[in-house]
């Protein structure tokens, strides 16, 4: 298993290297100029233009750009300096990162402790009413996008209801009761948004898997031993039936990031999918380049996480 995940390692620093270069590509070679906003203020001169220009590399062509991105990369750990904010690029991650993890966090919690009961239950009582209900809800909600959840979300309970605030409010500090319940309130719903459709995908994964598992002969063999049908369930059949279920959602773990971004877009949490829409429509390339890159680090990573947890928890599968 060292051997294996060794070897994973060695293969992910040229894949990695090769999307990083095909990213800043896209962006060297895609329209718009980071100066347009100085461009349209007449008190900035041409020559200052220029200057800001070249301090900044871009009158350099985009290749020579990408090496000196990658050496500062690797020998100082910086991803650039942000052309909007002014600020280096690693500082403005820092700032947004916790929205997002405490956004995505809460709400892949909630969406497995929605989905594995459901898809067990869903299983047991197979065609039952439950099961239908189930498997019908499961599919409506991970084919729905998840913008037309949101904005169905918010006009139920922020536009008719008026039970949670529209506009999430980033400066609320938690350090009484009143100030948690604020919080709390406002962070439901684009946590029910992205719980909604990853809830919906585990739940349809672990009900078929526990269908393959309940027939199978060390399940009845647990039942003719006398044990009852919950401990035969859990123990046995949900045991077993949660390592493809694992595997699924360490490779889920960087859509949830990706799928945040329409989240956080959509109720203007300052988090990092919103840094990223508000950079690209900037053309702020060292923004949108460092973020890009992390989400291909955690695909890169999250693939050899499944990988080892799957073979892990299943003695059958071992890595030579």
């Amino acid at each position: 298993m060292t051997n294996y995940i060794i070897r994973r390692l060695l293969i992910a620093i040229p894949t990695l290297l090769v999307i990083s270069f095909v990213i800043f590509a896209v962006l060297g070679l895609a329209p718009g100029d980071p100066m347009s906003q100085f461009g349209r203020n007449p008190n900035v001169p041409e020559e200052v233009r220029e200057n800001i220009r070249r301090s900044l590399g871009l009158d350099r062509p985009w290749y020579e750009r990408y090496f000196l991105w990658l050496n500062n990369v690797l020998t100082q750990g910086d991803l650039g300096f942000s052309f909007n904010s002014r600020v280096p690029v690693t500082d403005l991650i820092a700032q947004r990162l916790p929205q997002t993890l405490w956004t995505v966090g809460i709400a892949y919690l909630v969406a497995l402790s929605i989905a594995v009961p459901i898809g067990v239950i869903s299983a047991v009582k197979q065609y039952s009413w439950f099961d239908r209900i189930a498997t019908t809800m499961a599919f409506v909600g991970f084919s729905i996008p998840s913008f037309a959840i949101g904005l169905l979300v918010i006009l139920i309970f922020a536009v008719n209801l008026r039970w949670f605030p529209l506009i999430y409010d980033t400066t609320i500090q938690v350090v009484d009761l009143e100030s948690f319940t604020k919080q709390l309130r406002q962070i439901i719903m684009p946590v029910m948004v992205v719980a909604i459709q990853q809830s919906a995908d585990v739940t349809r994964y672990l009900r078929s898997s526990m269908l393959d598992n309940l027939p199978l002969d060390y399940v009845r063999t647990a039942r003719s031993k006398g044990l009852r049908e919950s401990a035969v369930v859990i123990r046995h059949a949900l045991r077993n039936s949660l390592i493809p279920v694992i595997a699924l959602m360490s490779l889920g773990v960087p859509a949830i990031f990706t799928g945040a971004i329409i989240t956080e877009t959509l109720f203007r949490v300052n988090g990092i999918g919103e840094l990223l829409i508000r950079s690209t429509q900037l053309s702020d390339t060292p923004v949108v380049m460092a973020i890009t890159f992390i989400y291909a680090v955690l695909v890169v990573l999250f693939n050899l996480v499944a990988d080892v947890a799957y073979a892990t928890l299943d003695p059958r599968i071992r890595y030579s």
